[in-house]
Parts: structure tokens; C-alpha cells; sequence
């Protein structure tokens, strides 16, 4: 950390196909989206770590780092380096985190990349983000991290771990449900299902990373993936009357879409526009292949 100030951005993403079969050894699809989280890194004299965000204000001393539920991440990747003096880190983002466009995983990769000062490696740039992610919320494929770090769409295993990064820009609409589960709390939902019918949930899991094949091999099959993913989804019982009734809005204009995310709330995507709703948030977004920036 030589220079005064250090500024670093990463894209926020969502998820294309492969939920939940990505945490059983299948592949998912991923992609990064046009909208940012940037991370400024500044010294201070004192020896302490100072973050402002728009989620509030944190002051602790470099040595005894205090909890705070809303910088867990951040303190985490913190807590990784032996940092010679104090810091602060300005956190500014272009959406919001209680929407599912993958915060968490940006504003991690954002201040390791802060913290390391380049982004030269991004193979370790991925692990020791991902390893916060592990570290603060138990679980996670880390599928949105590699979006995150590579940009552009990416077809992820996280076990045994593969990282294909696609140079594939195009329009996305994501419209929000109106409410959000907690992924850990979908995943245990989904799990408990699973244990009572494993052979079932496996055959599903095939099918999406075939699904994500079939898109490697021909990128135009995105569209009739999508759909197929939905159908899946749904069989899953993850698929709720909000979501069910914006994918339907989505068909009456021949769109395809599916949920995106672990389901039961968040958000779905569609490859096309979403028709003006009081009901609904809609998102015009854009895929783009920029990942990780370092200014």
C-alpha cells in the first residue's frame, strides 16, 4: 500500500442457471452486471480502520477489531493483512444490498483487491475472497465471486473447482419479487427436501449442468435454458406466487426467464423487457465483461 489512495470496483452479478446443483459438484452459469461496488482505501495516522457506507459508520482500533453485523466481510478481509498503519475505506455502490445482485461477494472482492493493491493474480485474488465468504456465511459456491472477479459470464464448479470465463455481453431485465429469503435459509429448506427424495434432486441437478453444457458448447441456447432452468426450479418448490407471476408476465412477452438466485423470493431475470408494473421493481441491466477494476 504505497500510493495515498487506492481504488478498486467490482460488478455485481446473477445467476444464469445451475442454483443449488452448483453446491453438489455440478456446474453453474454466472454473470456480472453493470452495476458496481467501489472501494477507496486511504491511510490514516492513527492506528485504526475507519469504513463509511451507505449502510453507516465504523471506527475500531487496527488491534482488537470490533463485530459489526453489516461489515463482516470487509472486517474479515481486513483481518487478513498486517497492515503497518490505519486505513479507512470509503464503500460506494451502485445498488442496493437487499437486492440479490450479489453485494456481499462484490464488496469483498472490491477490498481485497483494495488491500493487496493490484489485481495482477486473480486465481488468488478469487480464493482469498471466497475464503471471507466461507469464513462469514458458512456456505457458499462462490459462484458469485468468480462473476465478480472475471467479469462477463462464467461457467463455475466449485467442486473439483473450475472457472470459465466467457466474453459474452447482452441486455438483462431483473424484476424483484418484493421479498427476499435468506439463501441459508432456502438451502436448508431445499435440503431437508432433498433427504427424504436424494435421487430425485439429483436427476434435477444433471439436467442444469447439462443445460450449462448445451450453453458452452452454443451460447444462442441461453434463452431455451433459461426456461428449462425455470421449470426446474419450480419442481424444486422454489418458485412462489410473486415469482410465478412475474415469470408469467414475462411469457405474454415471449421472454424467457426464470428465477434468479436460491429461489422462494429475490428477484427473476429475463432476456428481454419486463412490462411497467406498480406491482413490481424492474432492472434494466446489462451483462458486461469488465470484472474486477482496479483505477
Amino acid at each position: 500500500m504505497n500510493q495515498l489512495l487506492i481504488k478498486t470496483s467490482a460488478p455485481g452479478s446473477l445467476m444464469l442457471l445451475g442454483e443449488h446443483a452448483v453446491l453438489h459438484g455440478r456446474r453453474a452459469l454466472v454473470c456480472a452486471i453493470d452495476r458496481r461496488m467501489t472501494v477507496s482505501l486511504s491511510p490514516l495516522a492513527k492506528p485504526v480502520l475507519k469504513i463509511d457506507s451507505a449502510l453507516g459508520q465504523y471506527e475500531s482500533p487496527l488491534a482488537d477489531l470490533a463485530d459489526h453485523p453489516d461489515f463482516r466481510f470487509v472486517l474479515d478481509a481486513v483481518k487478513q493483512y498486517p497492515l503497518e498503519r490505519g486505513i479507512e475505506l470509503k464503500i460506494e455502490s451502485e445498488f442496493s444490498s437487499d437486492i440479490g445482485f450479489g453485494s456481499s461477494a462484490a464488496v469483498t472482492v472490491a477490498t481485497h483487491a483494495a488491500l493487496i493493491g493490484n489485481i495482477q493474480n486473480k486465481i488468488d485474488l478469487f480464493k482469498r475472497a471466497l475464503a471471507t465468504v466461507h469464513r462469514v456465511q458458512g456456505r457458499g459456491s462462490g459462484s458469485d465471486v468468480a462473476a465478480s472477479v472475471f467479469g462477463g459470464v462464467v461457467a463455475y464448479r466449485a467442486d473439483p473447482q473450475e472457472i470459465h470465463p466467457v466474453c459474452e455481453e447482452f441486455p438483462l431485465t431483473a424484476v424483484y419479487s418484493g421479498s427476499k429469503m435468506k439463501t441459508v435459509d432456502v438451502i436448508r429448506y431445499l435440503e431437508e427436501k432433498r433427504a427424504h427424495n436424494a435421487d430425485y434432486f439429483e436427476r434435477i441437478f444433471d439436467r442444469m449442468d447439462a443445460s450449462v453444457g448445451e450453453v458452452m458448447e452454443d451460447f444462442s441456447r441461453l434463452g431455451d435454458m433459461l426456461v428449462l432452468n425455470q421449470k426446474l426450479m419450480a419442481e424444486m418448490g422454489l418458485c412462489n406466487a410473486a415469482l410465478a407471476d412475474i415469470i408469467q408476465r414475462f411469457g405474454e412477452q415471449k421472454v424467457p426467464a426464470k428465477i434468479s438466485g436460491s429461489g422462494l423470493g429475490d428477484c427473476a431475470i429475463g432476456l428481454g423487457d419486463f412490462p411497467e408494473s406498480g406491482t413490481y421493481k424492474k432492472y434494466a441491466l446489462r451483462v458486461v465483461t469488465q470484472g474486477v477494476q482496479l483505477d
